[in-house]
């Protein structure tokens, strides 16, 4: 595996109508992986979704609730501290990512994106000064009657901001233009799939596309130059597909892009997917116990060489070590954690 920088602190995210305790601050031992928490801050709720500016200065949030809004904090210290007044998005934030000099939100229950600009000091504008709005709808009768943006980020390259959309079967590739965000192209994958998130291979060439509704991954070609996704090849992430409440929620891509791992709620394992010439579609090595109960998000240390898994039912984040020879994860331990929704590391 390759090795990058030491992250020193992980910022988890968590569900405080359920009990959680807004962000926990840990710190993080590099060697094995170990989290010690130092602090809580409850001062937004429900901040189910976090992601940290380029300087590690600002470590942003959307507060998941019926009414939505995205929150930035200060980072100086152990304990982040709430900048200014959470900005109002659209209802039911899930993720948020930054591109083109701001933050951008994916609003479930809007079915919408919405850009909210950054200051130069890290913090947020007053009001966002963009929204792209989904539309369309998919087969399933409960989950897929409007549009439910899930997931939003930047392409590798910078020029590009990709929203995944539950509910309308399809990936939107967006730039910033004259009318502010506008759809470049709009690509569609198989139809009752549900894709939740997308995570891109670091070559920049290929993405992974991870269903809800199916526990499957779609292999996706990538054309940065012109903005094009297009579905190659779709494969399971469980051995068997059992009945019930079965529900993928993460995936993550290994740095030197060997491996894909993927996390599944209900059957509550973590898959481990071997990664082959561009061409070939990701062969299911493995599947492990993700340490707990219904892991709603999947993180990978920066080093490369520990797994994490916010597991939202039991209240915790265990973390794995990664053998570098076959990408499979091996429980090392786990924090206390209510409610957990995200980690991510600082």
């Amino acid at each position: 595996m390759v090795v990058g920088r030491q992250a020193g602190r992980a910022y988890i995210g968590s569900f405080t109508a359920a009990g959680g305790l807004g962000v926990l601050t840990a710190a993080v031992d590099a060697d094995t992986g170990a989290l010690t928490v130092l602090s809580t801050t409850d001062a937004v709720p429900d901040p189910s979704y976090l992601a940290l500016s380029p300087t590690g200065t600002t470590l942003y949030a959307v507060s998941e609730t019926a009414d939505g809004a995205v929150a930035a904090y200060h980072l100086d210290g152990d304990k982040p501290e709430l900048r200014g007044r959470p900005v109002p998005v659209g209802s039911a934030p899930t993720h948020l990512g930054l591109y083109d000099g701001h933050v951008l939100t994916a609003n479930y229950r809007s079915g919408s994106v919405t850009a909210v600009p950054l200051r130069e000091d890290g913090g947020l504008a007053a009001t966002p000064t963009s929204e792209l709005r989904h539309t369309g709808s998919g087969p399933h009768p409960q989950r897929q009657q409007g549009p439910h943006a899930h997931q939003v980020l930047a392409d590798p390259s910078g020029r590009w901001a990709v929203s995944v959309d539950l509910g309308t079967d399809s990936v939107r590739v967006c730039a910033f233009g004259d009318d502010g965000l506008t759809l470049h192209r709009e690509v569609a994958v198989r139809p009752g799939s549900g894709p939740r998130h997308l995570a891109f291979h670091p070559d920049g060439d290929r993405a992974y596309l991870l269903n809800e509704l199916t526990p499957t991954l779609t292999t996706c070609s990538w054309d940065a130059e012109t903005g094009a996704l297009k579905p190659l090849s779709e494969v399971s992430v469980l051995v068997d597909t059992p009945e019930g409440d079965v529900y993928p929620s993460e995936v993550v891509v290994a740095p030197d892009g060997r491996f894909v791992w993927t996390a599944t709620r209900g059957t509550d394992v973590i898959s481990v997917l071997a990664i082959g010439a561009p061409d070939e579609a990701p062969r299911l090595a493995a599947t492990v116990p993700c340490g707990g109960h219904w892991p709603r998000d999947l993180a990978l240390h920066p080093s490369g060489r520990h797994l994490y898994a916010a597991n939202e039912r039991s209240g915790d984040v265990t973390w794995f070590t990664v053998d570098p020879g076959t990408g499979i994860p091996r429980r090392a331990g786990s924090i206390d954690a209510p409610a957990a929704s995200c980690v991510v590391f600082g």
